[in-house]
């Protein structure tokens, strides 16, 4: 267990729902936390199998759901019918700008899209909890799409 803060918060939140704490759980936690970028469950597995892991692939979903649920991770949907998670430990909020196309994924923080959500909450009579925002768009540099193939 690399990260001592983080199997604190996991530890506690397990004993909280009663769910089992098992020491493949915490393997996975470290894999997640430290894997860069966004990845689906399956990535992840891959990741830990070719680094020798035991941990197998149902508990490889199953704690990343747990691991969502308390907010070590955040799961995302970027409409190509996947989960995809990254680490939302010590990280900075941030927003997604995805190219339709070839998938590819840019974030990026603007001060002033941090403020509607609390902006928008507040006129509609709810109390603001957290968001997830995501443009969807097309490369414009057709060298920079993934799918670009010169002739």
């Amino acid at each position: 267990m690399k990260n001592k803060q983080a199997t604190e918060i996991f530890r506690n939140f397990l004993k909280a729902g009663k769910n089992r704490i098992t020491p493949e759980r915490f393997e996975v936690m470290d894999a997640a936390l430290e894997y860069e970028g966004h990845f689906g469950a399956d990535d992840l597995y891959i990741v830990m199998k070719n680094s020798k892991s035991s941990v197998s692939r149902a508990t490889v979903y199953k704690t990343l759901e747990l691991l969502a649920h308390c907010d070590l991770i955040s799961k995302r949907y970027f409409g190509d019918n996947i989960n995809r998670y990254e680490s939302s430990f010590k990280k900075q909020v941030h927003d997604h700008l995805i190219c339709v196309d070839c998938g590819r994924i840019i974030e990026f923080s603007d001060p002033e899209i941090k403020k509607l959500p609390q902006l928008i909450s507040d006129k509609l009579g709810f109390n603001f909890e957290s968001y997830s925002f995501n443009i969807f768009a097309r490369c414009k540099d057709p060298k920079e799409c993934k799918f670009y193939r010169e002739e």
